[in-house]
């Protein structure tokens, strides 16, 4: 397409859950619902369209070794863009990607800066790795450097201990917290266990990623303070993988990971039911493959979520909760397209007809 070529999406049009139009037309890369005067060279794209997809845990950039180079966080943008993840906050990388956001054939990136953890208590090379008393500077640091996010390592394993336990004190993060707060941005955490997540949410946190440590007594709490949760089930069905590998040295931190994926769905469901706000995430990256939001998004209806909630969680519910445009008149056209209605059968999000960035067919 010529850069003043319009492109005409009809059939279903999905700007909302319930929000269904016949058409749809993008000129100059946005988004119009009025026919264009005098459209000369229009390109027709038919099938049932939805805002690109989200996946709000994801890491560009990141290896199962650490960083990696531009060349490799590429592929992993274009095998996101070509599942049609096309809004990515990346939840913790090493890399500098800001190089992404000058091509307009990449996914858009909503960063979270680097993982801030405690010392030798997560994977090497991933995060920095700090005690308590530097805690409220690194996120000063990561809070400026990010897009409104900053992500904490709120749990790992202690190898004294032989089990997950929580990073830090209550006081550091409730000042770490205030301080992200203060400079606009808001704090997600990683989280498996539940020994860390009162603490966290009563200090402010405004998402936890994983939380397969929800409890009966955590849920209403999460609810009553909005936290959101992005459960990442696709990863977490490693778990048992790793409960074997470290079954022999870490016995009781193997059993707590096989008793927190065997309630995965539960967790899931139980936080759905609550109130509490769910979002789509796959943790793509380090050692786990891109492209995997539609395997996510089956994951949260076999947990029992509506799959019209589900669809949501990586279409118009997750743009919202990011603070990014739809289907909306005037946004950037970023919209992926399918055979079928997805609200009908989730499963149609892993077969895209076409993808279209920035107003472009890319795939």
């Amino acid at each position: 397409m010529s850069d003043d070529a319009v492109l005409h999406v009809k059939g279903r049009v999905l700007a909302g859950p319930e929000d269904v139009r016949d058409e749809l037309w993008v000129v100059g890369g946005r988004i119009s619902y009025d026919r264009p005067a005098g459209a000369g060279d229009v390109t027709t794209v038919d099938g049932w369209a939805l805002p690109g997809l989200v996946d709000a845990h994801c890491h560009v950039g990141l290896g199962a070794e650490g960083p990696v180079d531009a060349a490799t966080a590429e592929k992993q943008a274009l095998t996101d863009r070509e599942a049609g993840t096309l809004l990515i906050r990346d939840a913790g990388s090493p890399s500098d990607t800001r190089w992404v956001d000058d091509r307009d054939d990449l996914p858009k990136i909503i960063r979270a800066g680097r993982h801030i953890a405690r010392t030798r208590r997560y994977i090497r090379n991933f995060a920095h790795e700090i005690e308590p008393d530097d805690l409220v500077a690194y996120v000063a640091r990561e809070a400026r450097r990010g897009d409104g996010w900053v992500k904490l390592v709120g749990d790992w394993i202690d190898r004294d201990l032989g089990d997950l336990a929580a990073c830090w004190p209550r006081g550091a993060v409730e000042a770490a917290i205030a301080e992200a707060h203060r400079l606009g941005a808001r704090v997600t955490a990683h989280c498996f266990a539940e020994s860390s997540l009162r603490d966290l949410v009563e200090a402010g946190i405004d998402c936890v990623e994983h939380a397969t440590g929800l409890t009966d007594d955590l849920i209403p709490l999460f609810a009553e303070r909005g936290v959101a949760i992005v459960p990442t089930l696709v990863n977490i069905a490693t778990f048992p993988r790793l409960a074997a590998g470290g079954e022999r040295r870490y016995p009781r931190w193997s059993a707590h990971m096989r008793r927190l994926h065997e309630r995965r769905y539960d967790t899931v469901r139980g936080a759905y039911d609550a109130g509490i706000p769910v979002y789509v995430g796959t943790d793509a990256g380090g050692s786990l493959a891109h492209g995997l939001v539609a395997a996510e998004v089956a994951e949260l209806v076999t947990a029992g979520i509506p799959p019209v909630e589900a669809l949501s969680a990586t279409a118009w519910g997750a743009r919202a909760w990011l603070g990014r445009p739809g289907l909306e008149e005037g946004a950037p056209a970023d919209l992926v397209v399918y055979a079928s209605d997805p609200r009908a059968d989730v499963r149609t999000l892993a077969a895209p007809r076409r993808v279209v960035l920035n107003g472009r067919i890319v795939e």
